[in-house]
């Protein structure tokens, strides 16, 4: 099965959108004081707000033992929605020292429990990425509004849906310093000089089947052409969904051509480790 990432390709595209992954890092902080390695430490909440006409609802999680302001990441989650993965992603980026904050991008609090939802769920940010925007920059907004945020130093990391969703948002013009794309779709908003002004970090499978050798190649070309600022790293030997432990599973019960793999999980986890380090200095 070949999907093609574009915003018209909605049913091939969406597909492509299942899964993401978790691992360890320990980026730098601002703060002198050492991330506590006890759960005690790790505040969280549940809060909702309005945007684009829906209420969105989110899981914001940090770790109180850090003293002093600190970046932001936000999690974007694959088409599932604000389910316990994006929740889980979030504990861990606040254990390196991050206010993070999983986003209910669908809003109302709507998971999709199987493939025919979450197409139903995710299609229309394909077809209207500035639906999208709109929702990422109300929880750049709210996400601000912590004291303890340094609203200068805003990032987001998504997975499959996450990360393309991530990649045409920047390039409509959103205001994150950087974003991390793990095998995410490529193709879909226009590469715009005037808009892109977030760094990319992107991991890929060199081994993927939905996102293809041809789309790697057209996205680098887009963004050379205007001399965007993004690093694309490949893992040989890699599927799609390759972060995921449980790609294995999916893959028997979906039929798709994906696999785990540890070791660009790994790799890919530490590249997004060092990206924030560099990015909020």
């Amino acid at each position: 099965m070949k999907l093609k990432y574009t915003i018209t390709a909605l049913g091939g595209l969406v597909m492509a959108c299942l899964f993401a992954a978790c691992n360890n890092g320990a980026p730098k902080q601002e703060s002198t004081a050492p991330v506590a390695d006890s759960m005690a430490a790790m505040k969280e909440e549940t809060i909702s707000f309005n945007s684009d006409s829906a209420n969105l609802r989110a899981f914001v999680v940090y770790n109180d033992s850090v003293k002093g302001r600190r970046p932001a990441v936000l999690v974007i989650p694959e088409w599932w929605g604000l389910n316990d993965y994006p929740r889980m992603r979030a504990r861990e980026l606040a254990r390196l020292g991050y206010v993070a904050m999983a986003l209910d991008l669908y809003g109302d609090g709507k998971i999709a429990d199987n493939p025919d939802s979450a197409t139903k769920f995710s299609g229309p940010f394909y077809v209207h990425p500035e639906k999208a925007k709109r929702r990422i920059d109300s929880a750049i907004a709210k996400i601000r509004t912590y004291d303890i945020v340094d609203g200068s130093r805003i990032g987001a990391i998504g997975y499959c849906f996450g990360g393309g969703i991530l990649i045409n948002t920047a390039r409509l013009g959103d205001d994150l310093k950087g974003i991390v794309s793990f095998h995410g779709s490529l193709l879909g908003t226009p590469a715009r000089k005037d808009l892109l002004r977030t760094k990319m970090l992107i991991c890929h499978g060199n081994a993927d089947k939905f996102v293809t050798a041809q789309d790697v190649a057209k996205f680098r070309k887009q963004m050379d052409s205007i001399g965007a600022s993004y690093t694309f790293i490949g893992y040989d030997g890699a599927t799609h969904a390759f972060t995921n432990p449980a790609a294995d599973e999916y893959a028997k019960k979906f039929h798709m051509p994906i696999a785990y793999n540890a070791k660009a999980d790994t790799a890919s986890w530490a590249a997004m480790t060092r990206f924030f380090e560099d990015l909020f200095k």
